[in-house]
């Protein structure tokens, strides 16, 4: 790769302190050992007084725009969601519902989640892969859910969720494709270069 690619996470998580940016965190550490990045952290719950009150995204300010562009944007997408009722926030999903529906096409993304014990792990499956369908984003085949269990307070103490991240950044490494920086929209394969 030329070019650092543009890594947008997003952690939608609505507290801190947070073991889902502990994840996303980790997934990014992962990432930063095999290409170079251009980072940028989203954190759902430091957004909620602006972007709750907002049906449509002309009623966002600037600062939330800002954030739906950057995630319009990416390269790469890593999200990250705690369970709450057997699905990722409602705060995630209405960041999600005001992205434009075709700016994700061919974007690969890094599905990830917490929950409390090992039955919400499914979530990835069910609930995130699913709506990261409808954008026609490409996700990567191996997701990270992590319990909390794998914590010791807020630090990741398991090794097999460390291999589980290692394992998880392989897998979605050869989906990543950097558009030439002149030439491409955001959102679009680098394959189309080539077309």
């Amino acid at each position: 790769m030329s070019r650092k690619i543009k890594v947008v996470t997003v952690s939608g998580s609505v507290q801190r302190p947070s073991r889902t940016l502990v994840l996303v965190e980790q997934l990014i550490a992962a990432l930063v050992d095999q290409v170079p990045i251009d980072l940028h952290l989203i954190e759902v719950g430091k957004l909620a007084a602006q972007l709750g009150p907002a049906l449509y995204r002309s009623q966002l300010p600037e600062a939330v725009e800002a954030e739906l562009q950057a995630i319009e944007s990416a390269d790469l997408l890593i999200v990250a969601s705690p369970v709450y009722r057997g699905s990722y926030t409602g705060l995630f999903k209405h960041l999600f519902d005001l992205v434009q529906q075709d700016a994700l096409i061919d974007v690969p993304v890094l599905l990830a989640a917490t929950g409390g014990s090992d039955r919400h792990s499914l979530v990835i499956d069910h609930q995130l892969r699913p709506l990261f369908s409808f954008f026609q984003a490409r996700t990567a085949p191996l997701g990270v859910y992590a319990s909390e269990q794998d914590f010791t307070g807020y630090e990741v103490s398991s090794a097999a969720l460390r291999e589980r991240i290692a394992l998880a950044v392989a897998r979605v490494i050869p989906l990543i494709t950097v558009p030439a920086a002149s030439t491409t929209g955001a959102g679009a394969p680098s394959s189309a270069l080539a077309a």
